[in-house]
């Protein structure tokens, strides 16, 4: 049986068979469908892309029926529980886990990096110590590409390799100045003695204390959920990156488009909804009402269904189990009751079992970054340092595809037709 599509035009009659290729057919092919020789041809119409697939990718499979999420082929339960987030870093931006003379000169590259231009420390300064830490994220990685000229030569391979590494190796700076920033507390200089993730945390929380040693839980805790973040395909960040970097911007624009696309409350916002959901409910007592609320369309559960998952996501499971380990140390989020108890009875009610509505990754996440000392605004930035190794992935994949030009939807226009200029002393 022929790999083929075969359509009629029954306003003309014609046959059309076009070739199928990995399940799809080329937008491209429906053009040479027309009603006659002035006609521009047949466009498909998806609005947000719901079934349309801009590229293709070897860097993320997601079976949302199934609920797999797998990373360059290897499942991110996997992942989560032996590897480290540099380690995953290497395996999405190069297609394979590293050898250990590989993983060592990764490391220590990303480690020579961390520090940032001086410059930013006054920069930030400028903010109001209000504004919020992902509008200064964003700025901020928009602003290292003033810092790099170089880095628009995109086309070379070791031009992108030696950014991509600095990119990578200074998130985490520029998050933990934001961070101190807000809070009034002085800057500090990323400790390379330390891990990535350990690093981080020593930035955000140090003090007076000399020799900062972070909690070992609360380190791989954050390993995990960077882990977790790192990439999830062509979702509304990565399909912004790519439509920058496709007119051969930068890579740090290019991520700052990314960053900013993070930034809207339907994307990296999820988990402070999740929060101010189980605040409002208040009380295990409570969920019944809030239930009920939810079906008949005044209340909306948040932290449930997912655009791509119909099933329950991989992540939420592992960020469950995450919890009780990171609470041993910080002491249980007093919210976490609520949750537990709400996940049990909407994965047991047959309205929100029928409509696929299964905890997503946001859910419990949440919970995790507020036990850990994190207010609600930093959420976003905390999302955005592991996703922009999936960014970075994305955008080089991009580059690197022959397939791939400059970013140029179509659109079908429904405005007025041709009409003639009336001055403004006419216009009725």
């Amino acid at each position: 049986m022929a790999d083929t599509l075969t359509i009629t035009d029954n306003r003309t009659g014609t046959q059309y068979e076009l070739p199928i290729k990995d399940g799809t057919i080329s937008a491209m092919d429906l053009r040479q469908i027309k009603t006659d020789g002035e006609d521009f041809g047949l466009l498909s119409y998806d609005p947000a892309y719901k079934n349309t697939a801009s590229c293709r990718s070897a860097i993320t499979m997601i079976d949302g029926d199934k609920g797999i999420l797998r990373y360059r082929g290897y499942p991110i339960e996997q992942l989560a529980e032996n590897s480290t987030f540099l380690e995953v870093a290497y395996l999405l931006l190069n297609g394979e886990l590293p050898k250990a003379d590989e993983y060592s000169k990764w490391e220590n590259e990303i480690t020579n990096h961390t520090f940032v231009h001086e410059y930013v420390i006054r920069a930030m300064d400028g903010f109001l110590h209000d504004a919020h830490m992902m509008g200064k994220l964003v700025t901020f990685i928009a602003t290292l590409s003033t810092f790099y000229p170089k880095s628009k030569a995109v086309r070379d391979k070791a031009t992108r390799d030696e950014h991509i590494v600095k990119i990578i190796a200074k998130m985490p700076t520029l998050a933990a100045w934001c961070f101190r920033h807000s809070t009034g507390r002085p800057y500090l200089y990323p400790d390379n003695s330390l891990s990535y993730c350990g690093n981080f945390l020593n930035m955000l929380f140090r003090m007076g204390e000399q020799n900062f040693k972070p909690n070992p839980i609360l380190e791989r805790a954050l390993n995990v959920l960077f882990i977790l973040h790192a990439d999830h395909e062509q979702n509304c960040s990565a399909s912004a990156a790519r439509a920058v970097g496709s007119s051969e911007a930068d890579p740090y624009v290019s991520l700052a488009a990314a960053a900013a696309a993070l930034y809207g409350p339907l994307h990296g916002g999820a988990n402070e909804a999740v929060l101010r959901m189980l605040r409002e409910i208040g009380d295990v007592k409570n969920i019944p009402s809030f239930i009920d609320g939810c079906k008949n369309g005044d209340k909306r559960l948040m932290g449930f269904g997912h655009r791509v998952y119909k099933n329950y996501d991989p992540r939420a499971k592992i960020i469950k189990d995450l919890a009780h380990e990171v609470f041993a140390v910080t002491g249980k989020n007093p919210l976490l009751d609520i949750a537990l108890e709400l996940e049990k009875i909407a994965l047991n009610d047959e309205y929100f079992v029928k409509r696929k509505l299964y905890p997503n990754v946001d859910f419990y996440s949440g919970l995790i970054y507020q036990a850990m000392g994190f207010p609600v605004e930093m959420f976003p930035v905390l999302f955005a340092i592991p996703r922009s190794v999936g960014w970075l992935a994305q955008w080089q994949e991009m580059l690197t595809d022959p397939a791939q030009k400059i970013a140029r939807p179509r659109q079908v226009y429904i405005g007025a037709g041709e009409r003639d200029y009336v001055p403004m002393d006419k216009r009725g």
